[in-house]
Parts: C-alpha cells; structure tokens; sequence
C-alpha cells in the first residue's frame, strides 16, 4: 500500500462520486487509475503517420481503410503527378 496527495477539493468529489456509484473509495480509485493507464498506453503508440492520429481506432476498422488506401494508391497513374 502506498500513500498519496491528494488536495482536498477533489478528495471530496472523489469520495463523493464513488458513494453515488455504490463503490467503496479505493474500488473508485483504482478503476479510475486503470482506465487512465490503459488511455495513457494506447495514445503512446509508435505508430506514425495517419495512424498515430486515429490510434484509438478499431484494428477492424484500420485495416478496412488501409484496404480501401491501397486500391486507390494501385489506381494512380505516376505520369499524373509530375
């Protein structure tokens, strides 16, 4: 167990959230430093390009669009783009 600062204020709300959800102080705490840890992990990605932009998006939905990418990429004639 380790202790923490935390100013008053949001101690208060803090407590008070979680006893309007039923939870105890540390059940709310630590749901919350989760959540918070895996948004932190997803937004570090090494991705570049479009993708560290929408790096939250769905791997479904990432690939459908690399698909659609590539089709249109194949279908550019290069004589257009001198």
């Amino acid at each position: 167990m380790k202790t923490i600062e935390i100013p008053d204020e949001l101690f208060s709300k803090t407590e008070a959230t979680a006893a309007s959800r039923g939870e105890t102080l540390g059940e709310f705490i630590n749901e919350a430093l989760t959540v918070r840890l895996a948004l932190t992990s997803r937004t570090t990605s090494p991705q570049t390009g479009w993708r560290s932009v929408f790096g939250l998006a769905d791997a479904e939905m990432v690939e459908s669009v690399d698909e659609v990418l590539a089709e249109e990429f194949e279908q550019v004639d290069p004589s257009e783009w001198r």
